[in-house]
């Protein structure tokens, strides 16, 4: 696949704890000019994110993240305030206490009830897959699947590994049609873009593809 069809499916994400707003801005401008799918960044930069980019990008942001056992209700806050700021997709993170204790309809309702106060917008459901038993990943694609949800998503990149080849593989086998994959957290070459596509993911969270355009273009490439 050309860069042009990869970059369209990457959400070039900063969600470092030190960012600063021109290393936002920096990202922003990244995301214009290589028409990535949108950007993703911390919930305080929103608001000024929006006012920088308008219509020229969309805003992803975080909920609940990285760990996911804030109450339902902060969840439901969190979203509703980064929909008012400007956020037009939603990643959110799942409670995996609550996927261990095998308290599904729990996990499903929280969803459910992020969902509820995001209505047009692009709801991403992180279930940090390097945490879970496979059965607890095949059981999450059902949960995610009956959400409502956009995305089931595999990883937040700030636990102890992100996505997998065999990770996207049971999700496209598992998942319902209406459901879309995202890969997230070290996607660190085209050849890994690649194979997750290739796999199923139709979005790619990272921050390393449009570096490495940045750098192919630079050196006559691109």
């Amino acid at each position: 696949m050309e860069f042009h069809g990869i970059l369209r499916m990457v959400d070039h994400t900063l969600l470092s704890q030190s960012a600063t707003w021109n290393d936002i801005k920096e990202i922003c401008d990244d995301a214009i000019k290589y028409n990535t799918a949108s950007v993703c960044i911390p919930p305080s930069y929103v608001s000024n994110a929006k006012l920088y980019v308008g219509d020229r990008m969309q805003i992803c942001t975080v909920i609940g993240f990285p760990n996911g056992y804030s109450t339902t209700a902060v969840k439901v806050f969190e979203t509703q305030d980064a929909v008012k700021n400007g956020a037009d997709e939603i990643d959110m993170v799942i409670n995996i206490g609550y996927v261990k204790d095998k308290r599904y309809g729990a996990v499903l309702k929280e969803i459910k009830s992020v969902r509820d106060v995001c209505p047009g917008k692009v709801l991403k459901v992180i279930i940090e897959t390097c945490l879970l038993t496979e059965e607890e990943k095949i059981k999450m694609c059902d949960v995610v699947s009956e959400s409502g949800a956009d995305f089931i998503k595999t990883s937040t990149g700030f636990s102890t590994g992100g996505a997998t080849r065999e990770d996207v593989a049971l999700f496209a086998k598992h998942i319902k049609p209406h459901v879309q994959i995202k890969a997230a957290g070290g996607i660190s070459s085209i050849k890994d873009a690649e194979d997750f596509i290739d796999l199923g993911a139709t979005r790619l969270g990272t921050s390393r593809i449009v570096k490495i355009v940045k750098n192919e273009k630079g050196q006559g490439g691109y």
